[in-house]
């Protein structure tokens, strides 16, 4: 993971200053107090930002990726990127609330309306935010939606090529065992959502930790990053984890022995929900100013359109109707798929009791 990065600054001795011709300390008197002083340009120039994995790529081929370039080019300022789950991220921003280092934090439900309770998130409407759903930003202008994005499971598509999981109860074969991982809930987003998709396909919180605690049997053991599975389940070493559509779409390029799937109920009808990339301003933010430009940036036309195109998700502005190839796959990926909404804010309400049902059924 990147450092937060330190900053410095070059102080004269009082004795060089001392030495200084009047010329010479006229000129330095007319220099912008930031030379000797409060931020320098060299600072002034960049943002930090906080954000749950998978908009990445490891070679350089992604949407932050591109992101990054195309920002710091049209604006010169260049962007600290900070990665984590996105409870990891939430944490870290409440620790540091009193000498706040993050400028931009971007997260999966329900942290972001976590951030956003514990007051860790300043208001601003980025442009473009208006093309946004209601649904997918927050009414007090806290956070904003920046890529949709769906929960879903992978599978090793080589070695399950014949009979790939589909539902839930598959997931309880003996052929996983020690084989199966899924990310760690209440730190990761998608582990998180591990949760939220069980307690809806099972019919409530009880029967969905019954069920958790027989899959443990299965289960390698938690995961701080759900990023971290799937080349592990592209090279064999686990053959079913969870994940998100947008990342694990946009990583087959380099990983193709992955299959996406979402696991069904009885009925064997597939079920998922809207899981969004979505961003905020930080509360105190040092760069507030730099940080305002790159959300306005994340919500233009052109980026929209990249999300799809570069980053194998969905654009977050309804006036962008994308028809590019990722987008006609990714179609296709969720078709047949049925998609519910949950209460976020009943969610983050009820998190800590799911995450403590979970851990006292599972032994984690």
């Amino acid at each position: 993971m990147p450092r937060t990065p330190g900053f410095s600054r070059t102080l004269r001795s009082r004795r060089s200053a001392r030495a200084l011709l009047p010329s010479a300390a006229a000129l330095l008197l007319a220099l912008p107090l930031t030379a000797c002083g409060g931020t320098s340009g060299a600072e002034e120039q960049e943002l930090t930002l906080y954000s749950a994995d998978g908009l990445k790529a490891e070679d350089g081929s992604g949407f932050y990726d591109k992101v990054f370039k195309g920002f710091e080019k049209e604006t010169g300022i260049k962007v600290r990127y900070v990665e984590g789950g996105s409870g990891e991220m939430v944490q870290r921003l409440a620790r540091e609330k009193s000498n706040t280092k993050a400028d931009v934090v971007v997260t999966l439900p329900p942290f972001i309306q976590q951030a956003d309770g514990k007051g860790l998130l300043a208001s601003y409407r980025p442009q473009g935010s208006d093309k946004v759903a209601d649904g997918d930003k927050a009414p007090s202008g806290n956070w904003t939606t920046i890529a949709g994005n769906y929960l879903c499971f992978i599978y090793n598509s080589r070695e399950l090529k014949e009979a790939p999981p589909k539902t839930w109860k598959d997931l309880l074969d003996p052929r996983f065992k020690g084989k199966l991982q899924y990310s760690t809930p209440g730190v990761a987003g998608d582990g998180t959502a591990v949760l939220v998709k069980a307690v809806h396909d099972f019919g409530g919180k009880e029967p969905a930790m019954a069920y958790l605690k027989e899959l443990q049997k299965n289960n390698v053991g938690p995961s701080r990053s759900t990023g971290q599975l799937a080349p592990k389940v592209n090279k064999g070493e686990l053959l079913v984890a969870n994940g998100d559509v947008q990342m694990n779409f946009a990583n087959t390029g380099t990983m193709p022995n992955q299959g996406i799937f979402f696991p069904a109920g009885d009925d064997g009808k597939p079920t998922t929900f809207a899981l969004p990339y979505a961003a905020g301003l930080v509360k105190n933010a040092p760069h507030s100013e730099n940080a305002r430009k790159f959300l306005d940036y994340l919500l233009s036309e052109g980026v929209q359109r990249d999300v799809s195109a570069v980053g194998g998700g969905f654009p977050a502005r309804t006036d962008i109707k994308a028809t590019d190839p990722n987008a006609i796959a990714l179609a296709r990926v969720m078709q047949g798929v049925e998609v519910f909404r949950p209460d976020w804010a009943e969610v983050d309400k009820e998190l800590p009791s799911y995450v403590d049902a979970w851990k006292s059924a599972t032994g984690s």
